[in-house]
């Protein structure tokens, strides 16, 4: 029997465990790589840890969210990585370079490694032949200290492509397909796996969107095979030398197989306010368009805004429409300016934002009251724009640029206009927005501690006995915007868990704070696919800080589940998920013999005022357990740090 790839990779770097679903693994990590949003608290948890350098082959600290350096919030996370990141031999990559996945493709990439990266569109690199997963702060900070990370053994769904696409059909429109077919929940749980002929036609940064949309569907991650278009990417690179041919075996076994026909699609979008609302541009019609935001980790590669610049040139951006465009990179961006792309992109109206990641997060560009705002990100969740009543659209490039001219949600084909092919370009390399770590260690390199940074919460051990307030009963598909607003309002405080604590749930209910303070010991009840989106390991510190104990609902996303653990919060699934509807806010509940019961299948959950019993599901390895009888992993390694410690004086 034949090998996926997928398996192939995390043989290659099978640590401990079997490869076999639904088994626990460990793997060695080769990279990692976080952002600013997550990685004050990744570096806060590294410096616990008492970590010295990193056991990774490279890892990088990029700075691309917080750039809007309003106060001296923003500055002083800057200063605090790059200190930590010199600390621990750490490449730093400063304000400006780009974004964090477009740079870690251009740079860093190499197929048949493994990437973690405390950032969910980690799997990015997945279009360069790796297997890049995006985890909690925490397990990228264990990564760095250890070079290794645990994962419950995905199943592989194939997606056999073939045809070809048809001009005005992109990348974006591939996985806009996808996402309709399977849903955000379709992927929890696998690896989205690309196969077929329809391959050859698609370059490495196509490739690059797809497995950045992969998040999307609650995916492990997204993998490509490593072929001559990944060659001709990787030598544009002056990197040739890291490439190596890889594939699936032609008799692999796949757990689920959806095939795509990449010649029948047509232009789609996502409606507001979820990815797999999808729905074809031409069924949705021509509504009026207030904003058109290009760039993102998902599309502001140079393919990207090179057919951006040749729709735009000669035309005008309507004067309704207000037209923002971000480059992926500073590489990106002086090939632009040096081809002339740029100054075509000005001429027809739009405003160059910096090399970061901008309104994707809610960082500038809010749209306007009840505005409709066409963007090439990755995610529309309702009020992630920074405008609550915004209606935003994700789109693909053409359909955005042709769109901002003509000021109405336009189908390119029936434009009339013909898209000029894109030449391939050398990238000019650049190091003068990197920070080396050499000459520097952890004896001569003092942490740059700003005010507002503040210790990340840490639990106490597991009782016996847990009691706690259903403080909030929530619905299906909640997202870690929801629970952990992040905006330009609240991004500057990402370091400081105590004050945006404040603003937990505020999107949905603004008391749910203060009910967690008066409750003393707090549960969230949630639905299906509870904690999607983002990785923002803050979605479970700030709700520790809160006092939730555990979080009982139908299911989760897989990276918040990890992040729960990690923080000590017990995450737990109805038995029966009719139970839901009996659990109303307010209501106390109780779990008796906690400690020993999380090992066992599921657990009694006792409702005090009926006196009614209700079923929960566990699930968790023996890692886990360790981990929440600890009260989270920090906790857990500085138990193993004192036995070993211990072992070793009687010896």
């Amino acid at each position: 029997m034949g090998k996926t790839l997928t398996y192939k990779i995390l043989e290659d770097h099978l640590l401990a465990g079997e490869l076999v679903p639904g088994r626990e693994i460990t793997i060695r990590i080769d990279q990692t790589l976080t952002q600013d949003s997550t990685g004050t608290m990744v570096y806060l948890q590294l410096e616990a840890m008492d970590a010295g350098r990193v056991k990774t082959e490279l890892s990088v600290a990029y700075v691309d969210h917080n750039t809007l350096q309003t106060g001296f919030e923003n500055a002083d996370d800057h200063a605090f990585i790059e200190s930590v990141a010199k600390r621990h031999g750490i490449l730093f990559s400063k304000p400006g370079n780009g974004i964090c996945h477009q740079l870690q493709l251009e740079n860093h990439g190499v197929p048949g490694k493994t990437l973690l990266g405390s950032d969910s569109h980690t799997p990015t690199g997945g279009g360069l032949g790796m297997i890049a997963i995006g985890a909690g702060g925490l397990d990228v900070a264990v990564a760095m200290a250890q070079g290794c990370y645990s994962l419950i053994v995905p199943k592989v769904l194939k997606v056999e492509l073939t045809g070809r696409l048809r001009p005005w059909v992109s990348a974006k429109d591939v996985i806009l397909y996808v996402l309709q077919q399977l849903t955000v929940k379709g992927g929890v749980g696998k690896v989205i796996e690309y196969t077929g002929e329809g391959l050859l036609s698609l370059s490495v940064t196509d490739r690059a969107t797809i497995a950045n949309m992969g998040a999307e569907l609650g995916a492990t991650t997204s993998v490509f095979p490593s072929d001559e278009n990944t060659r001709a990417y990787l030598q544009s690179q002056g990197r040739e030398g890291d490439y190596i041919p890889l594939a699936a075996d032609a008799d692999a076994l796949y757990d689920e197989t959806l095939r795509v026909d990449l010649s029948s699609l047509k232009p789609l979008a996502a409606k507001p306010h979820s990815p797999d609302n999808v729905d074809t541009v031409a069924n949705i019609g021509a509504i009026k368009v207030d904003q058109v935001a290009i760039g993102s980790c998902t599309n502001s590669s140079y393919a990207d805004l090179m057919k951006v610049a040749s729709i735009l040139k000669g035309r005008k951006v309507h004067t309704d429409v207000s037209l923002v465009i971000a480059p992926g990179s500073s590489s990106i961006l002086r090939i632009l300016a040096r081809n002339g792309a740029l100054a075509d992109l000005i001429e027809a109206g739009a405003r160059i934002l910096e090399n970061a990641c901008g309104p994707c997060i809610g960082m500038g560009q809010s749209p306007r009251s009840g505005g409709v705002s066409l963007r090439t990100f990755n995610r529309n969740f309702k009020g992630r724009s920074g405008t609550l009543d915004a209606e935003v659209y994700l789109v693909s490039p053409e359909t955005a640029a042709v769109s901002a001219v003509t000021g109405l949600l336009t189908d390119g084909t029936q434009s009339g206009i013909a898209l000029a092919p894109t030449a391939p370009a050398d990238f000019p390399k650049n190091d003068h927005f990197l920070v080396s770590p050499a000459g520097f260690d952890t004896e001569n390199t003092a942490v740059a501690m700003g005010p507002n940074i503040k210790p990340f919460p840490q639990n106490t051990r597991l009782p016996d006995v847990l009691t706690a307030v259903v403080t909030l009963r929530a619905g299906d598909n909640i997202t870690t915007d929801d629970i952990m607003p992040s905006d330009s309002r609240l991004l500057p405080y990402r370091s400081n868990i105590p004050y945006l604590a404040n603003y937990c749930f505020e999107k949905i209910d603004a008391g749910f704070a203060e009910r967690c303070r008066a409750a003393g010991g707090a549960v969230i009840v949630g639905g299906e696919n509870y904690g999607q989106g983002s990785s923002r390991e803050h979605a479970a510190l700030a709700p520790l800080h809160l006092g939730v104990r555990f979080v009982l609902a139908k299911s989760f996303a897989r990276i918040h589940r990890s992040n729960l653990i990690n923080s000590g919060i017990l995450p737990l699934t109805f038995e029966d998920p009719a139970d839901w509807e009996r659990l109303s806010q307010g209501l106390t509940l109780r779990i008796e013999n906690a400690r020993d019961g999380i090992a066992a299948p599921a657990l009694t959950v006792a409702i005090k005022e009926s006196g009614e019993t209700l079923r929960a599901r566990t699930g968790f390895s023996a890692l886990e357990i360790a981990m929440l009888r600890a009260g989270g992993r920090i906790n857990a390694i500085r138990d193993d740090a004192r036995q070993q410690a211990s072992a070793a004086g009687a010896r």
